[in-house]
């Protein structure tokens, strides 16, 4: 299994997200939890708010790219989390 996943943090009065790809979805977030992850993550503390999982790693790959370069997508699924 593949999975792209949206993480989600809160800094001051701000909602920071950030959207990767893994093939193990629980130690990815451990990861990003334990500042082991991406840089951009370290030192803040990650809720999983989607993932969507995949058979075939090239298309998760792409979609990973799709929903990191679509704004709009992203702003839609963390404004149904934060609400």
């Amino acid at each position: 299994m593949h999975f792209v996943y949206l993480i989600l943090t809160k800094k001051e009065h701000k909602f920071i997200s950030y959207v990767g790809y893994t093939n193990n979805l629980k130690k990815r977030l451990l990861l990003h939890n334990n500042s082991k992850g991406a840089k951009f993550t370290r030192g803040r503390k990650w809720r999983l708010i989607y993932f969507k999982k995949f058979d075939n790693k090239s298309i998760a790959l792409k979609e990973e790219f799709k929903l990191k370069k679509d704004y709009n997508l992203r702003k839609r699924i963390k404004e149904k989390y934060i609400k």
